[in-house]
């Protein structure tokens, strides 16, 4: 994933940085900040950090403590995204598990994995905007990029936030943010070292889906080149514009699905039908009440058809990757462990395979 670089001038370039932000927002006032960081060469934490001593407060990220807190909060917008989708839920924030390194939040339309070893940094900010005083968290991990944003949307959460913010405020109100420059991703394997005839045999044994990530580190493998190597019996790559057409289709037909969109500290997951659906430019939109799906079609490199086995029946999937191999978006019929996978979704799945298969894929 391509993370916003890392600044290594001296204390003092926040005011120059705040200055730039002000000009760039004055030219273009509808840039968005992960947009204006981008444009300004930081990261998104650097780019808020300029507003600490203002709008924005910098948190003590206790977050064993501070997590479960959120329940209070009433009615909010969750946003988790990565570079090329935007996955916004609204709901309330509850059924909080905190687990060591990850936690879960189980809510019915809030549901979310989040792995707090990426977990750096923090803020509180109160934005003035027309309408009224607009109060989020942001968290960011150690390259200064977002992993998860929370926005109110009910004025009786108002004081519980300000309660989160005076118990969480840091010791060091600082415009500084020592951010960690990104690394590049660790290059795959060659395909001549992979035992694939090893990894069709543990694919063949799963469990559950959860039982996938262990089963790519066990055989030293990356996601996509494990799709490209397994085969048919588990995979079949289908068209960039399969995400579109299933989309529409489910939108048409009020079948509910499931849509993950993540990043190295965040799964936001949807669960239910999706009505509006509407294509802008590269993006597809999903413009429903409680779910928004924002997502760039043209960053979609690759699209596949992969099912794995589990004690319920096989589950089938739609998963996305841009051009590095990193994972967009998944889309999985709507299922609860226990329960075998819906055959309406099977026999979608199955559609898309001979409408849309990959250029150069006989169906």
């Amino acid at each position: 994933m391509i993370s916003n670089p890392a600044s290594t001038a001296s204390s003092s370039e926040p005011t120059a940085l705040l200055q730039r932000w002000n000009a760039l927002r004055e030219a273009e006032p509808r840039t968005r900040i992960r947009d204006a960081a981008q444009q300004l060469g930081v990261s998104e934490a650097q780019l808020l950090a300029t507003g600490v001593g203002g709008d924005v407060v910098r948190l003590d990220l206790r977050l064993d403590a501070l997590l479960p807190r959120l329940d209070t909060l009433g009615k909010v917008m969750t946003l988790t995204r990565n570079e090329s989708a935007v996955h916004e839920k609204r709901g309330l924030y509850r059924n909080i598990e905190v687990n060591g390194a990850v936690a879960l939040v189980l809510d019915e339309n809030i549901d979310l994995r989040l792995f707090l070893t990426r977990w750096r940094f923090g803020y509180a900010v109160r934005e003035t905007r027309p309408e009224g005083i607009r109060r989020s968290l942001h968290f960011f991990d150690a390259t200064g990029m977002a992993l998860h944003k929370i926005y109110l949307e009910d004025e009786q959460g108002v004081s519980a936030f300000e309660r989160i913010v005076e118990d969480f405020t840091h010791a060091e109100q600082t415009k500084v943010v020592p951010v960690e420059a990104a690394t590049a991703p660790e290059a795959p394997r060659p395909d001549a070292d992979i035992d694939v005839a090893g990894l069709v045999e543990g694919w063949r044994g799963l469990q559950d889906t959860h039982d996938f990530f262990p089963l790519l580190r066990r055989f030293k493998v990356a996601r996509t080149q494990a799709l490209r190597l397994v085969g048919k019996e588990f995979v079949t790559p289908v068209a960039s514009a399969s995400l579109t057409w299933v989309l529409e289709k489910v939108a048409a037909s009020g079948l509910a699905i499931m849509v993950f969109v993540g990043n190295p500290g965040a799964i936001q997951i949807h669960t239910g039908p999706v009505h509006t659906v509407k294509a802008m430019g590269p993006w597809m939109n999903v413009l429903d009440p409680s779910f928004n799906l924002h997502l760039r079609t043209d960053h979609i490199h690759s699209a596949w058809i992969v099912r794995k086995p589990t004690r319920d029946g096989v589950v089938t999937s739609l998963e996305l990757f841009d051009k590095d191999g990193e994972n967009i978006a998944l889309i999985f019929g709507k299922r609860k462990p226990g329960v075998p996978e819906s055959t309406d979704w099977r026999a979608l799945v199955e559609e898309l395979v001979a409408v849309l298969p990959a250029p150069g894929v006989v169906s």
